[in-house]
């Protein structure tokens, strides 16, 4: 009989052109957060001429794609994300986006398309799979602003599963390169958006005004400043302004500022406090200053926390694809936020830093105008999903 995973990479290797252009593709009609509806029909009929089963979700955007199981049987589920950013794509490539301000500049595209192969190789092999592998891939919207995954989980998509799995592309390491860590990954992130109220008139004459956009200045260097020095320097913390608006005329001080950041941490412990250190900077600021200054901290997300039976499992099949000469530890968590965490709280699971670095070539980060990966990637990471999946299936079942 023919070894599975045999079956799978030779399927794969077969797919190679078919998942590039899959990919350009999507790489060229990107749709932002909460707008991936054609995206999704396009998934939706890829894995329709596959023969994959699938289930579009209420909102008409992301899908489940379930294999045919037993009564019973544990899934273990993998993850894609489909949504592009707000960003002008500045590449010089037949496929860069055809939509103005709108790119895939994290990969998202990339996710999709290892998730679609991973798919596509199990239902293609399912014959010769042992008979206790069931699997789910979930494609979600919305990453980007923290809500696809628990729209998901509500329309049911954990539901049965004993563990789910994902990849993020990671510009930082080379095709062919993977990397992992047990424990936290991923930053648990929070949006601070602050109000600062005062009493607008003529830019002239600043003594007959409270002026809100001093007030805003003082704010954030008191945060930038005062944070960093009131936490652990051992703990990380990160607190950025992204957005400041208040004003429309030269001449005119306005009565109102309104400012948007991020606070990042690796704990809901130094969460607590920084929160905790920015109301009293804001009521010491008003105070001195006289403005009103209101905090809201808006969307939560924990961090992802990568479980170690799942994490050693689905790295045991990236090293039989790639070697484990070729697996890299991760030696700190990274800063950023990911809604891959929402999954974990029903599941555990475990997402892998996946390589698409050429080598000898310049770099472009995750969110800039010029990110494109390696697509040799694609293949690669599609077999270890795919290996991923069964192999976790295989330990589940275990007493």
């Amino acid at each position: 009989m023919t070894d599975w995973r045999e079956a799978i990479d030779r399927f794969l290797d077969s797919k190679a052109e078919f998942l590039r252009q899959v990919r350009r593709h999507f790489h060229a009609h990107p749709e932002p957060s909460r707008e991936e509806q054609e995206t999704t029909r396009e998934l939706a009929r890829l894995l329709e001429d596959g023969g994959v089963p699938y289930r579009i979700a209420p909102s008409r955007r992301g899908l489940i794609a379930d294999s045919p199981c037993k009564s019973g049987l544990c899934r273990i589920a993998f993850r894609a994300d489909l949504d592009a950013l707000r960003l002008s794509d500045a590449k010089e490539t037949d496929y860069r986006s055809t939509k103005s301000g709108v790119m895939h500049a994290c990969g998202h595209d990339a996710h999709t398309t290892i998730a679609l192969g991973a798919a596509l190789a199990l239902q293609q092999v399912r014959e010769i799979l042992p008979e206790q592998v069931a699997w789910r891939g979930i494609f979600q919207p919305a990453e980007e602003v923290a809500e696809g995954a628990f729209e998901m989980v509500e329309a049911g998509a954990m539901e049965g599963v004993g563990a789910v799995i994902a990849f993020h592309v990671n510009p930082d390491r080379e095709v062919g390169r993977i990397g992992g860590r047990v424990g936290a990954l991923t930053a648990y992130c929070e949006e601070l958006a602050v109000t600062i109220q005062g009493e607008g008139g003529h830019s002239a004459r600043p003594h007959q005004c409270i002026d809100p956009i001093a007030a805003a200045a003082q704010f954030i260097n008191l945060v930038y400043q005062a944070v960093p020095r009131s936490i652990d320097v051992r703990d990380p913390v990160v607190v950025t302004f992204g957005s400041i608006v208040g004003g429309v005329n030269a001449n005119v001080i306005p009565n109102l500022v309104r400012l948007q950041g991020t606070i990042r941490t690796v704990s809901l412990a130094t969460n607590a406090k920084v929160k905790e250190r920015l109301v009293n900077l804001a009521d010491s600021l008003a105070l001195a200053t006289g403005t009103r200054i209101h905090l809201d901290f808006r969307h939560p997300l924990e961090g992802v926390i990568n479980d170690p039976d799942v994490t050693a499992t689905f790295l045991r099949a990236a090293a039989e694809v790639i070697g484990a000469d070729r697996i890299d530890t991760i030696p700190l968590p990274s800063m950023g936020g990911e809604d891959f965490a929402g999954y974990l709280t029903h599941a555990p699971g475990a997402m892998l830093r996946l390589g698409i670095a050429t080598p000898g070539q310049p770099r472009h980060l995750l969110h800039t105008p010029l990110f494109d990966i390696d697509e040799r990637a694609l293949v690669l990471g599609a077999k270890v999903m795919a290996r991923g999946v069964v192999l976790l299936a295989l330990e589940k079942d275990r007493p």
